[in-house]
């Protein structure tokens, strides 16, 4: 099957899907103070055709809600539909979702006040990591801090807007999923991601092809997901090129993936996430400072501490970019982004088909990876919503990958279903990185120290 993605409209506004919009919808923004209110809003307003309706905005710090309703209200002057959207925002969720027709989630629990934690704790024990918010002890707790408030979200929908589609954006994607599939299964969710997508265009360009030409199969897990096709449009495969390429390891391709590269050169295909936050996934690259100094650099090619040092900075900045947006100091960008939120609203409203890839329940997609398992597959997006397609077998290598991740994400949902700092302790134990480095016994004393220091935002654990 060949698989390309929203090909005439990722940057600009002209092309959309065919059709117009046949009614007015509401969007609701959890976490509205987020880095994608500002790309997957924007993209709802820049729908062609679109009918309007609402924008409903909730986040907990009033401060950064304040500021957002503000920028979306200027987003909407500037393109001429301030008659046509009406936006509301409320710190008060419950006030808000009925009649909501879709939910983008990216709440971001904790702030700031956990990120220390996550990274500093565990590099004690000698756990090196780059982002540290989807898997490894960092994402552990992330996601334990994260996941019970996603699930009493998802109990507000069931009861408030039960036909809503709810699009989750916050980390950890695996563990979010699967946990809202195993415990609130009556709600219909999708884990969006933007790695795929990104890294078909990256490997497009290395290829020598357009993305648009570009013909490829890809499917794994959030951030481990395999492109298991790789050709260009007359079938000829990209990967030999890009063999050759990741086999010296001063090309500029090995250069900037130092971990993928030497990935697909042992397991036979590249992987979607960035060398970095990718090599917290595996148990080769982060153990030894050989093989730190080897194989990771600086930023997102796997700096250590890289996330926990930057995050606070980001996200300061972030703010006084949106106030500079709002005051006119500097211009707003009105180009639709590849990100897939607004174009699986736009797809299911106007019944044009389309393509993304989506965070699912397994049920038979992924035939050689645990069935009750999340996954990350093609999903066939029209008016009867998100459809997932089935995969089949991933080559025996990539899924043992995988496998060793999902046991992971197993007890860690688990774990933040139930309240279990005993199932925490055990999925850090199977936890690739972790499990490198340091023993059961360390790993049991690494998950008590994070829960002292975390205890604010863990209510409940037991």
């Amino acid at each position: 099957m060949a698989e390309s993605h929203l090909e005439h409209s990722q940057s600009d506004t002209r092309y959309g899907l065919p059709g117009a919009m046949p009614r007015k919808v509401n969007v609701m923004m959890l976490g509205a103070g987020s880095f994608f209110t500002n790309s997957i809003l924007r993209d709802v307003v820049l729908i062609p055709d679109n009918l309007g309706g609402e924008l409903r905005l909730v986040d907990i710090d009033a401060e950064r809600l304040e500021r957002t309703e503000r920028l979306m209200r200027k987003i909407v002057e500037e393109t001429g539909q301030s008659d046509k959207w009406k936006i509301v925002s409320s710190t008060n969720r419950r006030e808000l979702l009925p009649g909501i027709d879709y939910i983008v989630n990216s709440i971001e629990v904790s702030g700031v006040a956990c990120v220390r934690f996550d990274n500093d704790i565990p590099l004690k024990y000698g756990i090196s990591q780059n982002i540290g918010d989807t898997i490894g002890p960092g994402g552990l707790m992330k996601g334990l801090r994260t996941v019970p408030v996603y699930l009493d979200i998802l109990r507000d929908v069931r009861e408030l807007c039960p036909n809503a589609v709810v699009l989750n954006y916050t980390n950890p994607m695996n563990m979010m999923c699967l946990a809202a599939g195993r415990a609130v299964p009556e709600v219909q969710t999708v884990g969006l991601c933007h790695s795929v997508q990104g890294t078909g265009r990256m490997l497009a360009g290395y290829g020598g092809i357009s993305y648009e030409s570009m013909q490829w199969k890809c499917a794994g897990i959030n951030h481990l997901a395999w492109f298991t096709e790789l050709n260009d449009a007359n079938g000829n495969s990209l990967y030999p090129k890009l063999m050759e390429m990741a086999a010296n390891r001063e090309s500029e391709f090995s250069k900037a993936e130092p971990v993928r590269s030497d990935m697909m050169l042992h397991f036979g295909a590249f992987i979607t996430e960035s060398s970095g936050h990718l090599s917290e996934y595996l148990p080769y690259y982060r153990k030894r400072k050989d093989l730190l100094d080897k194989y990771t650099d600086t930023g997102y090619r796997g700096e250590e501490s890289f996330y926990a040092n930057n995050w606070p900075n980001w996200r300061k900045a972030s703010d006084e970019k949106r106030e500079k947006q709002i005051s006119g100091e500097e211009p707003l960008d009105l180009k639709r982004s590849f990100e897939y939120g607004a174009w699986i609203i736009e797809s299911v409203e106007k019944n044009a088909p389309l393509l993304v890839h989506g965070n699912v329940m397994n049920n038979g997609l992924i035939t050689n990876l645990p069935q009750d398992g999340c996954v990350e597959v093609a999903c066939l997006i029209n008016q009867n919503g998100v459809q997932p397609t089935h995969f089949g077998a991933l080559p025996r290598q990539m899924a043992a990958v995988c496998d060793s991740n999902m046991r992971v994400f197993d007890l860690a949902a688990e774990a933040a279903i139930h309240k279990s700092k005993q199932h925490a302790a055990w999925a850090l134990m199977l936890d690739p990185l972790t499990s490198a480095v340091c023993s059961p016994a360390e790993i049991l004393e690494l998950t008590n120290e994070l829960f002292e220091a975390e205890a604010e935002f863990l209510p409940g654990f037991k």
